[in-house]
């Protein structure tokens, strides 16, 4: 027998368990737990992430020894410095566009065809122009999977988890990075054409992530946005479960064709406006010094005994890790606009500091690379969740073709400001970029934490929020 106690119980229990599998029936694609396919899609964008980190870091100790080698001067090292981030322009527009029309998996694949191709041709190049034509096709491969990576990762994620697996792409870009570095401290006058082997490295970590993303599906979000709901449902179904599904009450009547035009509408101009430059400000200075580590140290004489690039370098890797905790906890505006302060300051600091005050130059140089590390996060975040998803890929394509090419001319530039005007002139004129950033951030950077993805791209830039 059962008693009246126990027979509540069960009667309680089975109205727990209608009422879990109701909730479950109506779940949206942006509340359901992280499972083994988001993990999945993020290994597959932290390991492009990765190897894009590797091909970029890998010029900075290749160039003295193919500089020697080709007897190159300042112009052509600036122009092989820059010249795959010229690429990234270029592909994130172009590619940024077509994600948009055609799908993301088409470019989540052909992005990273030519990535291996260029990256293992790298080893034959006979002459500077053809070594940046090849470094040119590398970043425009790296564009559209910036563009591309971004977008398929937010459009599958929680909300919950989205901050984190978005921020987390500075990270695994970071280690990317530094694992180029470490490599060519030691390995880059191993002979005279280390050079050659350490440029086609980037190959096989690219070759990798190629193959593993065969077979990825389709984005729901850009089919639902396409009119194909009954494809879009039957990825979230085989992917997330049958309870699981999307929102389809604002879906459109017919195809949407957002298009760049689309981001300088009324309602998103100022959107398109920040991401735009925020992360032109940010990755100005950063790609402008890390290009050219080895050579700024021996400039303040930080090369020598000092272990300043070791310990700068393990700064970038706890920065970017420190920013996914920041990323989680802090309110977006906040990690941005006080991240530009600090990085401001401290490239200021640097500019006018002595060179005999070593202990001080340290501390400012590790200072802004922590800093300036953890919130590169933020540029994996704030474009994919502030622009609606018929124009994500070409919002996140435009930010990060601007970035690019503010980046490829700082790049340029700064062997050559240097070289004309001399270091800390050259360091003011970076700290400024920190500065208008932080003015930007203040009038227009939205608030998007806890948002559901439309939803956040709806947010309005508050100074107030």
């Amino acid at each position: 027998m059962v008693s009246g106690d126990g027979q509540a119980t069960t009667t309680e229990a089975r109205s727990g368990q209608v009422k879990k599998r109701h909730w479950r029936e109506h779940i949206f694609l942006d509340d359901v737990p992280l499972n083994r396919f988001h993990c999945k899609i993020a290994g597959l964008t932290f390991g492009a992430h990765f190897t894009e980190g590797y091909a970029l870091g890998t010029v900075g100790y290749a160039l003295p020894s193919l500089s020697s080698q080709m007897g190159l001067g300042a112009v052509w090292n600036g122009l092989i410095g820059s010249s795959a981030l010229i690429g990234i322009f270029f592909g994130s527009l172009m590619f940024g566009w077509l994600s948009d029309r055609i799908g993301r998996q088409k470019i989540f694949l052909l992005s990273f065809l030519i990535i291996t191709a260029a990256a293992f041709a790298q080893f034959y190049a006979s002459s500077a122009l053809m070594l940046c034509l090849l470094r040119a096709l590398l970043g425009f491969g790296m564009g559209g999977d910036f563009a591309v990576g971004h977008a398929i990762l937010a459009e599958f994620s929680p909300r919950k988890h989205r901050g984190m697996l978005l921020g987390s792409f500075s990270v695994i870009w970071t280690v990317g990075y530094v694992a180029a570095n470490l490599i060519g401290m030691h390995f880059v006058h191993a002979a005279p054409d280390a050079w050659r082997w350490m440029l086609a490295s980037a190959g096989i970590p690219a070759l990798i992530v190629l193959l593993l993303r065969m077979g990825t599906p389709e984005s729901p979000r850009w089919l639902l946005g396409m009119g194909r709901m009954s494809e879009a449902q039957a990825v979230v179904r085989r992917y997330f479960g049958r309870g699981v599904r999307l929102d389809t009450s604002k879906m459109p009547s017919k195809p949407r064709h957002g298009g760049f035009a689309r981001l300088f509408h009324k309602d998103l101009i100022r959107r398109t406006l920040f991401n735009c430059i925020f992360f032109v400000c940010l990755v100005i200075p950063y790609f402008a010094i890390y290009t050219f580590l080895p050579a700024i140290l021996k400039l303040i004489h930080l090369n020598e005994g000092s272990g300043a690039d070791l310990l700068l370098n393990g700064f970038l890797v706890v920065g970017a890790v420190v920013g996914i905790w920041l990323t989680i906890r802090l309110p977006r505006r906040v990690f941005l606009i006080s991240s530009f302060l600090v990085t401001c300051l401290s490239l200021l600091a640097l500019s006018l500091l002595p060179e005999s005050a070593t202990a001080a130059l340290i501390t400012a140089f590790a200072l802004f690379t922590l800093v300036m590390s953890a919130v590169s996060n933020l540029v994996g975040v704030f474009p994919p969740e502030c622009f609606p998803t018929e124009v994500r890929a070409c919002g996140v394509g435009l930010a990060v073709a601007c970035s690019r090419l503010g980046s490829a001319v700082g790049t340029f530039l700064l062997p050559v400001g240097v070289a004309h005007f001399g270091f800390q002139p050259a360091m003011m004129a970076l700290s400024a970029v920190l500065l208008i950033g932080m003015v930007i951030s203040i009038a227009w950077a939205p608030e998007t934490r806890h948002l559901r993805l439309n939803d956040a791209a709806k947010a309005q830039a508050a100074p107030n929020r």
